[in-house]
């Protein structure tokens, strides 16, 4: 499948601690027979040294969503929230049990992206820079309609191909 790569790093109590590679592409990672691999200084997201122990590494491949402007509207519905179940493609050569996965909506400077409830970006929904609030709702089983709210009002988008992601676990590794 075609897409980008979302890998982060989590600590023992499962806190993501490292966003390793956001939505990176393919030619990021070093092709090895079976395998794509990459390099993990040690650091969290604040560039700080984190202290020994156990970590996981842990990702998602995401097909390309396609984004599709609805124009504008006057508010979202009430049953519009910050999150979304998302049936994932199933991967036979990775044992990872996950078919199901909440998805949350965020934004940032950048714009406003898709992500893990505890914060892996996966897609970029738009690179609007000013956003104040964005909420979403299934629409279907492969899509997903979104609100994001600035100063001049309420634009909503529908993200299509929302199934067309593939969760990872590279496994559990000791940092000394």
């Amino acid at each position: 499948m075609e897409g980008t790569i979302s890998l982060g790093i989590w600590d023992s109590n499962d806190k993501l601690v490292r966003v390793l590679h956001r939505e990176a592409k393919i030619d990021k990672f070093t092709v090895e027979e079976n395998s794509l691999s990459t390099t993990w200084d040690g650091k969290n997201d604040a560039g700080e040294d984190l202290p020994s122990g156990k970590y996981r590494a842990r990702g998602y491949l995401v097909g390309k969503f396609k984004i599709d402007d609805l124009g504008r509207a006057t508010s979202p519905p009430e049953t519009a929230t910050d999150h979304i179940s998302v049936k994932l493609m199933t991967n036979p050569l990775v044992a990872d049990t996950r078919s199901v996965m909440e998805t949350a909506v965020g934004f940032d400077p950048k714009g406003s992206f898709f992500k893990t409830m505890d914060d892996l970006p996966l897609a970029t929904i738009s690179q609007n820079p000013n956003l104040t609030r964005i909420v979403t709702e299934k629409a279907g089983e492969k899509a997903a309609d979104v609100w994001q709210e600035d100063s001049s009002g309420v634009e909503h988008l529908r993200a299509s191909n929302i199934d067309r992601m593939m969760a990872f676990d590279c496994g559990f590794f000791e940092l000394k």
